[in-house]
């Protein structure tokens, strides 16, 4: 019997691209997690592919008893039940960056964004409020000769930086992963501690995964050690933050603004706070989904479903399941 893909449909993904890059020689099904085709594909799966569920838990596992993967097609596993997976004995593999040009051009367009005032100048023009009818008292910045502190600098964070160099940036970046002398050198970045981040950057800009170390580790302390006229881009995933102690930080001119496309909950609260204020660019979770990027997060995903057939490890075990 051909060895089964069975894919959790999603509204993010593009099926018919899944269908086309699917390998010649294995079945692909694709059906709503939970549904009566899912069910039904479920025991004879070799490799789940999709976003993170917690439905996918122990009792999950057990009733896929021939599964060999779980191959996500995201960067972020927030939403993976690890402890499940250990015990089933099933690696679970994030996506090798196929967002992360994607990513990294939202966080910048996030920082031009606010330092731009987007927003407002649109809401100007439309309303007839040509440049706001407020020369004197607008204040536009520019990006070159800014400094970014990148705290994460994994695929996303490196991708920025590069970004980052191109408009004249300075850049720093903290990381629990410091990289080479030699890799800074090619980056044109330079390690900070975090505190030297906080306390230095005009921007800071957020590209750690979520854990338990990770979260809420930017707060009412840290966003007090900000520069008044810093902003901060938020692109990885809202609990990093704590959203309560940002919204005062925004709202008392603690920092001069942020760019957030995560937050605590999602989707947030028609009564999020967050809305009422004009120094915040705000997008739904998109930064990573783009139709240029369809066909890398499935190449991706279906390659280390061919290569465990193979008999090969995966590629892009998550650090907590790596041996």
């Amino acid at each position: 019997m051909a060895p089964r893909i069975l894919m959790m449909e999603n509204p993010l993904s593009a099926n018919e691209i899944a269908r086309e890059l699917a390998p010649a020689g294995m079945e692909l099904v694709v059906a709503p997690l939970g549904s009566p085709e899912f069910e039904a594909a479920l025991p004879g799966a070799d490799f789940l592919v999709g976003f993170g569920n917690r439905a996918v838990d122990a009792g999950f596992y057990q009733r896929a008893p021939k599964l060999k993967l779980m191959q996500l097609l995201s960067a972020g596993y927030d939403t993976v039940d690890i402890e499940a997976a250990r015990g089933a004995g099933i690696p679970v593999c994030n996506n090798g960056g196929a967002n992360s040009t994607a990513v990294s051009e939202h966080a910048i367009l996030l920082m031009m964004a606010v330092a731009r005032r987007l927003v407002w100048q649109h809401e100007s023009v439309a309303a007839g409020r040509w440049r706001g009818n407020d020369l004197a008292g607008t204040k536009l910045y520019e990006l070159r000769d800014k400094t970014l502190g990148i705290v994460g600098l994994g695929a996303i964070g490196k991708k920025v930086a590069r970004l980052a160099n191109a408009f004249g940036m300075t850049v720093h970046y903290y990381d629990i992963r410091r990289v080479s002398e030699a890799e800074e050198d090619a980056l044109h970045v330079r390690f900070k501690l975090l505190g030297e981040i906080l306390r230095n950057a005009d921007i800071v800009s957020l590209h750690v995964p979520l854990s338990a170390a990770s979260r809420h580790m930017i707060g009412a302390a840290e966003l007090a050690r900000m520069k008044p006229t810093a902003y901060l881009i938020n692109t990885c995933r809202g609990p990093v933050v704590d959203e309560v102690a940002l919204t005062a930080a925004l709202t008392d001119g603690t920092i001069a603004g942020a760019g957030l496309d995560v937050f605590d909950n999602e989707p947030p609260p028609a009564d999020n706070p967050l809305f009422r204020l004009k120094n915040v660019v705000l997008t739904p979770h998109f930064a990573g989904p783009t139709w240029d990027n369809q066909q890398a997060r499935f190449r991706n995903a279906f390659d280390n479903c061919q290569r465990v057939a193979r008999g090969e490890k995966p590629l892009w075990v998550i650090p907590e399941l790596a041996s």
